[in-house]
């Protein structure tokens, strides 16, 4: 597939893949205002690397890669800005709503647990949960297989802890 830099290709590629886009930017935001902000974002640095896409490559995988990077840049930034504005507990911040069916709450809980990994940890997470394999996971982050290996491992591991003390 030869892309080339023009809008409608690009558009239609956005079209195409906005999924990816959408889960990466809710898993590194709560706010509305800032998941829209983050969207843009990320919009913008696919347009700008349009042209650069490396055909041996999963389409995908070109785009889980730069939704990542820019979403963890995102979250840096927002991070460094909120602890100088923002002296309040996101707790007091954001309310958490109630559910009444066991799944639905183990799903949420399974998200909450996730947002609360450090970044890299999440953007593994988030490509793990979309079934990507250990080595799609790597080439996207930029780590060996064996590291991703061992990272999903601990961070499973980690997750199970915590459902764990919740059950208890």
């Amino acid at each position: 597939m030869s892309l080339k830099r023009d809008t409608a290709t690009f558009l239609t590629v956005i079209e195409s893949n906005k999924g990816i886009i959408y889960k990466v930017a809710n898993s590194y935001c709560k706010d509305d205002e800032n998941k829209k902000d983050l969207i843009q974002e990320i919009i913008i640095q696919l347009w700008t690397s349009f042209d650069k896409y490396d055909e041996k490559y999963k389409l995908s995988t070109w785009m889980y890669t730069i939704a990542l990077n820019a979403s963890i840049s995102f979250y840096r930034k927002e991070n460094r800005r909120n602890e100088i504005n923002n002296p309040l507990p996101n707790d007091i911040l954001y309310l958490h709503e109630e559910h009444t069916g066991n799944s639905d709450t183990n799903i949420d809980l399974l998200h909450q647990f996730i947002k609360e990994l450090k970044e890299i940890d999440r953007a593994i997470m988030i490509l793990y949960l979309e079934e990507n394999s250990q080595e799609e996971i790597a080439k996207i982050l930029g780590l060996t297989v064996t590291n991703v290996s061992t990272k999903v491992s601990r961070i499973k591991q980690q997750l199970k802890q915590k459902f764990s003390t919740i059950k208890a």
